[in-house]
């Protein structure tokens, strides 16, 4: 429908104080549509105004009907705000009293068993722990890496270029580590305790067709580490995304769920690997279709511990 000059000037008078409250409708030209279709009953005859009708339309009537309509349709936009209000609203009482789940991953609150919150917090406490080559349980973790990775060979010096065999980027396995703290050798010694099947098996590449620049061993593990903190949100003092929540609760039953996730995750990691015929220049691109498969198996509702992950049955113990 098109209008020409069409206006419309609503006054309020009874809202901001003045009395005067009208309807002013002026120069209209043509309408080229109805407004309204015509019924069935009507002959097609044009209408011929009639100035008598104009007595039904009370200026006092109108005046009224106006008023209460932008009364009610205010009221209206109040309480719809209102109620916005509370629903977004984290910190409300309303939303700490009865918490509902929505579609936005960081709205819903998430309450910690006891249990769940230790576990937790012992977690966290192994991530704030960086690598230092210069303290002894550390330099004794590196050569028990080795030990569980070569059981039938000498453990080098700290610093030798057969670290290298291994996957480290240079003679100097400390200088590796970076972000990935303590913890993602204690990941690397859990994998080769736990599963070494498929420790074995990916240390020596001997699955697959392989690149002939395959990605190295030791710093796609601490890689790995990096990419689970930050997809289960364990950095935050309450993981408020979607595999976050889903990891607490694992860790509810399992405490030891982070490094079993881990070790899942490498091996996906690897089958995704030759999948996609990947080199080395490719790895971040496989680390995160690695992370997205994760979250996708995280979320689904039978899984109630990490063995449930439909990639749980790729590892070998």
């Amino acid at each position: 429908m098109s209008m020409t000059n069409l206006r419309r000037r609503l006054h309020h008078g009874d809202v901001d104080g003045r009395k005067n409250e009208h309807v002013d409708i002026s120069h209209i030209d043509s309408l080229n549509e109805p407004l309204l279709e015509k019924s069935s009953s009507d002959s097609g005859g044009s209408e011929v105004y009639d100035p008598k009708r104009q007595d039904l339309w009370d200026d006092d009537r109108k005046k009224e009907q106006l008023h209460w309509s932008f009364l009610f349709s205010n009221l209206i936009a109040q309480w719809a705000q209102w109620l916005a209000n509370i629903i977004v609203s984290s910190g409300s009482l309303f939303g700490r009293l009865f918490p509902f789940s929505m579609d936005s991953q960081n709205s819903s609150p998430v309450y910690l068993s006891p249990l769940q919150e230790d576990r937790l917090n012992t977690l966290r406490s192994r991530l704030q722990i960086p690598f230092d080559g210069s303290r002894i349980e550390h330099q004794d973790a590196l050569r028990q890496l080795w030990r569980l990775a070569y059981p039938n060979r000498d453990i080098p010096p700290l610093q030798s270029e057969l670290w290298k065999e291994m996957g480290w980027q240079g003679t100097d396995p400390s200088t590796d580590f970076r972000g990935g703290g303590f913890i993602s050798l204690e990941n690397l010694i859990f994998f080769a305790r736990n599963y070494p099947g498929s420790f074995q098996a990916l240390l020596n590449k001997v699955q697959g067709q392989r690149a002939d620049w395959e990605y190295p061993f030791a710093v796609a593990g601490i890689n790995i580490s990096f990419v689970l903190i930050q997809m289960l949100d364990l950095q935050s003092s309450v993981p408020s995304s979607k595999s976050g929540v889903r990891f607490v609760e694992l860790l509810g039953r399992d405490e030891n769920a982070f490094d079993h996730l881990y070790c899942v995750a490498f091996r996906l990691l690897d089958a995704q690997w030759l999948v996609k015929r990947a080199s080395y220049m490719e790895f971040n691109e496989v680390l995160k279709s690695t992370r997205t498969q994760l979250e996708r198996e995280l979320v689904l509702e039978d899984v109630l511990e990490v063995k449930d992950l439909p990639s749980y049955t790729m590892l070998d113990k």
